[in-house]
């Protein structure tokens, strides 16, 4: 077992969700936290049950670092419109986010991974920043030599998760394009997502 995957079991067992729906993850066994004291279920605050949420979301888009986290909602409340769906579009539109969406990588952080390796091009241009944000009809492509890589084709065949409508991809060219910001409602969270409490924690 790898580090990093060790990593992401942990992570499920301490919010006590399969957070990615991985079928391997310990929850499906083991449906409580990790310690002595895991299976124990307590009365949460009304802050611990914000906090909770802001960790499933940070987390599941592979544990953005406090202070960027911060940034993404500061910029959802001064767009217009839901501040809801706005954190979760400016999070949707991350590149390492959409490259998980189109299926060539098995997680969020192996996205992430690819990125910052320089794997992914956006409009024909190298981009190896992970939080670059994509715009809609945006064209995003493997490098040539990585359309043969095992863990892509691997990833491709799943059958653990599918390309949302938001999101197209073509295998045969191992090219995909970013259609349109999604809202909540479009985003197919394997666990209950709930941006209203990480704007009510951030908002206090």
């Amino acid at each position: 077992m790898t580090k990093r995957l060790n990593s992401k079991f942990k992570i499920d067992r301490s919010l006590g969700v399969n957070l990615w729906g991985r079928v391997k993850s310990p929850l499906n066994t083991r449906n409580y936290g990790p310690g002595q004291h895991g299976a124990k279920k307590k009365r949460l605050s009304d802050y611990c049950v914000q906090l909770k949420a802001k960790q499933r979301l940070k987390k599941y888009y592979g544990n953005i670092v406090e202070k960027q986290f911060r940034n993404i909602y500061k910029e959802a409340i001064r767009l217009k419109g839901d501040s809801n769906d706005n954190l979760i579009e400016l999070l949707e539109r991350r590149l390492d986010a959409v490259v998980y969406r189109m299926k060539i990588a098995p997680s969020v952080f192996a996205a992430r991974q690819m990125v910052s390796h320089g794997h992914i091009l956006v409009n024909g241009k190298r981009v190896n920043i992970a939080s670059y944000k994509v715009s809609d009809n945006d064209e995003i492509a493997l490098v040539p030599s990585m359309k043969e890589n095992k863990n892509v084709l691997d990833a491709i065949a799943s059958q653990e998760r599918e390309v949302p409508e938001y999101v197209e991809f073509d295998s045969s060219s191992m090219k995909g394009k970013f259609l349109r910001a999604p809202k909540l409602v479009d985003v197919p969270y394997p666990v209950v997502i709930e941006p209203n409490l990480v704007i009510e924690f951030y908002s206090r």
